[in-house]
């Protein structure tokens, strides 16, 4: 029991330390909104600053202090200047690049600064015994270092809860739009907690390294631990971060001491980020802005003559280079294959993911040891690996199945980190860490590395070209555009019937594939490997080199893969001047930062166009023959469906109308379903959204929605689509119970809705919007459109909307270059796409002028009349609803106060007082 409490005092030492760091980031998250990855790293350089000033230089130990923090609170302060607050209407996804920015820049300058050794440092304090009774002793250092964590956890929370500037903070947080009105500069307080936050990372970072010495690495991933704490305190409160960071102290201490499983101790705080993840899903308070913006991605054609030519060029170097350069080649090619499977999970997916690199050494792992151990051959062991990684990564999707975004790295991080630890560090499972594979046989043929480069890079070449064109096809296919869909909007895909867990699992699953191609082809590129080669923080880096590059193209990885560590970038830099290779990091970090500022797509699409002018000067023979739009090839008038074709150029026209006396076209009937709503009630805790509501919409027939703002319509079809729980009641589709399907599940059986703020795909076509809806929703797309992408005409519903809502010139435009007008009519048409028996309308004539609102009028009027759908109207403009519903339900506070014909509802009392406060004349 003494040796229990022993290291338990010893744990609350380490995690007073945390729990400084870990007050930082909660500081920097309250104060800007930002989950600073980079926070170990400016607290790694006020280490640096430290170690210099009071040992090299020899000043006092106080002097080097100030010197350390103050140096960390510059670089908060400057990050946020330069950096942070220019990206404040940025996606989160950029403002978490910049930050992987920061951190990459921070560690390289401190690289060639100062080298990669490991120096142990005295601690400035008493290491005297203190007696606590029953044979317990504790060092004096630890409980100073305790009472100093201890302290400035109360004077935080004395600040941010008493003074002003707590205030200030608090409003900032909570709606900076707001806080400004009332005076508080949102600049100003985020300049402030930076300064304060990246001050306690460095004051961490200075005081630990006497306990983990003074390295790197190990100072950079101090954001690790104090995330987990954080993460815990929900960003939000400081005794709450000071308690968990003690609690992981002590956790990790015990285990070290306990627990023979290597890398468990050290893996603590990893675990405990997935399980409060987990158990939080969603829930986490990660700050939002409007106006976000994620990084364009390609569209995912194959030009042959831009194949050709890079196959060329690839050839041409890998036989004529030197031994030097084609191990720098292959490396860098090895990594595309990675930075490859971030474009699928990340640019495509939306899913940002920071444990690529041990998912790739987990299949590295798994083919060295099939084959040190086993004997097997390389082809087979090379493709159980791949299998192997491909259950890791959909694995990974089961725990992160609840979160999104930042959610999601955050989980991916803590997962990726345990794998190395527990997995490449243990020499129980990774044969000391060093593993002997035979040289690897291709079909016979000797690719061995170390005798025959030139072969081996051949190989690393084919695997790259075959891996980029099935991503190509990937995103060309039905399977693209769903991953675009998740990508840009879960509701909306889940709306048109969209699996987005499946969507996610998919990516994972083929990301997986990908990455353990790139693991296993680095792992044979030297004969002895060390698996603690593959480190999460690789995994940070490689999400900078893929944004670099372009992280929604399929040539940004072999852009940014130049800046891989020993690949292509560092050989010419040594080429120009020896030892210039230490600087290729320190550029990369910078060119991220500069990219993520002013070209957040990164640099394939400047370089695509330049490839494009380059092929336009071969023969003509490469260049000619059926473009391909969408991933269909064109040839002249290519059918999209009856009624509409394309001719040379892109842009659709209209037939000629068809010879009198010819039938007329008809479009067909949807399945008639009967939605039927039994005394619903939702319920947001205490408040009562909507209050046992019932109503009935028949097929052909359109049910108005109508009630003051804030009477629960939208909550209402919120509740009949899947995306609310109902408190009670029922909802019916004919005489099928639908009250606990999911919202992909309802519309897969004829449920669809538009939504309020129309929740479009705003990266894709018009086409592509409604291609996405229309798709079958069959799982063998998802391999079949690696190899052969179908793109099937257009089935009649869809060019009815197309017809009826005048698309036809804009299919080849991307939603973003709409007119508002155009985009809600768009939104329906997208839904009416799907071919919904049930159609919820949330106000779709919001916005739209007079002219326009009639047109829509007649239009919903013909999708129940002609297409015999149940339509459910939810819409402010009174006049419209009288005009084209043939029954009106009124709500008012959740209740159901009227319900009948239009006239009905015009003269009923009940409305007319609703409505007071709004306006009589809209009733009347």
């Amino acid at each position: 029991m003494q040796q229990v409490i022993l290291f338990a005092l010893f744990g609350c030492g380490l995690g007073a330390l945390y729990s400084l760091a870990s007050q930082g980031l909660v500081l920097i998250y309250r104060g800007s909104g930002v989950l600073n990855f980079a926070h170990g790293a400016i607290g790694m350089v006020g280490a640096y600053i430290e170690w210099e000033v009071s040992v090299q230089r020899g000043f006092p130990y106080l002097i080097g202090l100030l010197a350390g923090v103050g140096t960390s609170a510059m670089i908060g302060v400057a990050t946020h200047i330069v950096v942070m607050r220019r990206l404040r209407r940025a996606s989160p996804l950029a403002r978490v690049v910049a930050t992987l920015g920061v951190l990459i820049t921070c560690q390289s300058l401190i690289l060639i600064w100062f080298g990669s050794a490991n120096r142990f440092i005295a601690s400035p304090f008493p290491s005297k015994a203190i007696q606590l009774g029953g044979g317990v002793y504790i060092s004096e250092n630890r409980v100073i270092l305790l009472a100093i964590a201890l302290v400035l956890t109360v004077l935080l929370w004395a600040l941010y809860k008493y003074t002003s500037f707590g205030l200030g903070t608090a409003a900032v947080a909570e709606n900076e739009r707001s806080a400004a009105t009332l005076g508080w500069s949102p600049d100003v307080i985020a300049t402030a907690n930076w300064a304060i936050g990246s001050a306690l990372a460095g004051l961490a970072a200075i005081l630990i390294s006497p306990i983990v010495t003074l390295q790197v690495s190990i100072l950079t991933n101090l954001v690790i631990a104090a995330l987990a704490a954080a993460l815990v305190a929900s960003f939000r409160s400081f005794p709450i971060a000071f308690i968990a960071a003690i609690a992981i102290g002590i956790a990790q201490t015990e285990l070290n001491r306990y627990v023979s499983q290597p890398g468990l101790g050290s893996s603590v705080p990893f675990i405990v980020i997935v399980v409060v993840m987990v158990a939080r899903g969603q829930n986490l308070p990660l700050r939002d802005f409007f106006l976000q913006r994620l990084p364009r991605i390609g569209d995912g054609r194959v030009r042959p003559a831009a194949v050709l030519l890079a196959v060329v060029v690839g050839v041409v170097l890998i036989a004529t280079a030197s031994p030097n350069w084609i191990a720098a080649l292959t490396i860098s090619l090895a990594t595309a294959l990675i930075l490859l499977s971030i474009v699928v999970l990340t640019g495509y997916s939306g899913q940002l993911s920071l444990a690529q690199y041990s998912v790739a050494g987990f299949g590295a792992w798994v083919c060295g040891r099939l084959m040190a151990l086993h004997g097997m051959p390389f082809l087979p062991a090379a493709l159980l690996g791949i299998v192997g990684a491909i259950v890791l990564g959909v694995a990974f999707v089961l725990p992160a199945a609840r979160t999104r975004g930042i959610n999601f790295a955050v989980v991916t991080l803590g997962l990726g980190a345990a794998i190395e630890l527990m997995l490449f560090q243990n020499t129980t499972y990774s044969g000391f860490n060093v593993s002997r594979a035979g040289p690897p046989n291709l079909f016979g043929w000797n690719i061995d590395a170390a005798r025959h480069p030139t072969r081996y890079a051949f190989v690393v070449l084919a695997v790259l070209v075959v891996a980029c064109l099935g991503v190509a096809n990937v995103r060309r296919g039905r399977s693209g555009r769903r991953l675009i869909a998740v990508r840009t909007n879960e509701r909306a895909a889940a709306s048109l019937g969209i699996s987005v867990p499946l969507a996610k699992m998919y990516a994972f699953g083929l990301s997986a594939a990908i990455a353990a191609a790139g693991g296993i082809l680095i792992y044979f590129h030297n004969r002895f490997v060390a698996y603690s080669s593959f480190t999460s923080f690789t995994s940070i880096t490689d999400v900078g080199w893929a944004m670099i590059g372009g992280i929604g193209y399929v040539m940004g990885p072999v852009i940014g893969a130049v800046l891989a560590p020993d690949g292509a970038g560092g050989q010419l830099a040594n080429s120009i001047s020896p030892g210039l290779d230490k600087y290729v990091a320190l550029f990369g970090g910078l060119l991220l930062l500069v990219l993520v500022l002013l070209n957040q797509d990164g640099l394939a699409p400047a370089l695509a166009g330049q490839l494009k002018r380059v092929a336009a000067l071969l023969p003509r023979l490469f260049v000619k023959g059926p473009r391909l739009v969408n991933g269909t090839r064109l040839g002249k008038g290519l059918r999209l469906g009856k009624g509409l074709r394309l001719g040379k150029g892109s842009r659709p026209r209209t037939n000629p109308p068809e010879p009198e006396g010819t039938t007329p076209v008809t479009w067909p009937t949807v399945p008639p379903r009967v939605l039927v709503v039994r005394d619903l009630t939702v319920r947001y805790g205490v408040t009562v959204a909507v209050d046992g509501v019932s109503l009935t919409v028949q097929p052909g027939q359109v049910v108005g929605l109508i009630g003051p703002n804030g009477a629960g319509k939208t909550t209402l079809i919120d509740a009949i689509t899947g995306f609310v729980r109902p408190a009670a009641g029922a909802v019916h589709l004919d005489d099928a119970a639908i009250t606990r399907w999911s919202a992909t599940r309802r519309a897969r059986h004829g449920v669809g809705r538009s939504f309020q703020s129309l929740e479009l795909f705003e990266d894709s076509t018009v086409l592509d919007n409604l291609r996405v809806a229309s798709d079958p929703r069959d799982g063998f797309s998802f391999v079949r459109d690696l190899f052969y992408p179908m793109q099937p005409a257009l089935p009649p519903e869809v060019l009815a909307g197309i017809r009826e809502f005048k698309l036809q010139d804009d299919l080849f435009r991307t939603v973003e270059s709409l007119s508002y007008g155009k985009r809600r009519l768009l939104a329906i048409a997208r839904t009416v796409a799907a071919g919904p028996s049930v159609l919820l309308l949330d106000e779709p004539a919001a916005g739209l002028d007079d002219a326009e609102t009639a047109e829509l009028a007649l239009l919903v009027a013909w999708l129940a009349a002609e297409r015999g759908m149940s339509v459910l109207l939810v819409e402010h403009n009174i006049e419209f609803v009288m005009q084209v519903c043939d029954e009106i339900v009124v709500l008012d506070f959740g209740r159901k106060i009227a319900q009948g014909s239009p006239g009905q509802v015009r003269s009923d009392p009940a409305v007319i007082a609703a409505y007071l406060g709004e306006s009589t004349s809209a009733i009347g």
